[in-house]
């Protein structure tokens, strides 16, 4: 059975390491959470390194302006890894093959300064997806016809952000991960750029080693504090490493709300995908 706990901070003396998600955890695409910002502020002021390790389909600069704006101090972080940064690098790999966008145009940030050849999913050689064009009124059912053509001609699709859904405010909405998902289903190639795959990872650890002055990192001294099962928990039980949940609004509706969380129900979803985290919290708090 999960421990859930009220506060981190009895837990924090651990780790040296922090790879914390992002979206959920510290903010809910509309606002900073304080309480979550001032934990890994602490953190950091005792000696700790702070990695932030998000599927957001951007850059790190790009992910800092969002939090700069949506009220996250850079007290409480020392570097970003981004499922973008790594979507980046497949790209340029891949030039000047002709490159088929799926997503909004407030993700073309990944593409930045690159000589990309854009072209309709008819000419292009392979598809990058980060979300849906329209994620206020779009599911992934709208990409059905779209996704069979691109299977029809073989595309192979880099997935820029693996999540299913996101909270934004008080709503859910689609993710890249979910058009994906789909894509493989049809039998679509597709690289998942973010967590829970190894890349995003080595990006992370590869940040907090230099931000340690180059320290070889033990991994029982990093902890990952995450709100997806999918991409969080089992990313870190890939790596190795312990994983602090925060039940979010992606899987509070499930458990009875974040203030009384069903804990059985709760176990049965580890158990569902074989992975248990070193303890549960209903929200980032020191």
């Amino acid at each position: 059975m999960a421990e859930i706990i009220e506060r981190f901070g009895p837990l924090a003396g651990e780790y040296d390491v922090l790879l914390c998600d992002v979206w959920g955890v510290i903010h809910n695409g509309t606002a900073a959470f304080p309480s979550a910002c001032a934990a890994l502020t602490r953190f950091r002021a005792a000696g700790g390194t702070v990695i932030l390790i998000t599927n957001a389909p951007r850059p790190a600069a790009a992910v800092q302006r969002v939090l700069d704006r949506l009220g996250v101090p850079r007290e409480a972080y020392d570097a970003i890894a981004s499922s973008g940064d790594v979507t980046r690098r497949v790209v340029e790999n891949r030039l000047p093959q002709r490159l088929f966008h799926l997503g909004p145009q407030r993700d073309l940030s990944i593409f930045s300064g690159l000589d990309v050849d854009f072209a309709p999913v008819e000419s292009a050689d392979y598809a990058v997806c980060s979300g849906l064009f329209d994620d206020t009124t779009e599911t992934p059912e709208d990409y059905r016809r779209l996704l069979a053509v691109m299977r029809e001609r073989g595309l192979f699709m880099a997935c820029a952000n693996p999540d299913l859904v996101v909270e934004r405010g008080d709503k859910l909405v689609y993710c890249a991960g979910a058009i994906a998902d789909a894509y493989a289903r049809l039998g679509g190639e597709v690289l998942y750029c973010g967590k829970p795959h190894a890349p995003i990872y080595e990006a992370a650890l590869g940040a907090a080693a230099g931000c340690r002055g180059g320290e070889v990192l033990s991994l029982p001294s990093v902890l990952a504090i995450g709100d997806s099962v999918r991409t969080d928990l089992i990313g870190a039980t890939a790596l190795g490493i312990d994983c602090l949940f925060v039940i979010s609004g992606i899987v509070a509706e499930e458990l009875g709300g974040r203030g009384a969380p069903d804990a059985p129900g709760l176990n049965a979803i580890f158990a569902a995908a074989g992975v248990a985290p070193k303890a549960v919290a209903r929200q980032l708090v020191w």
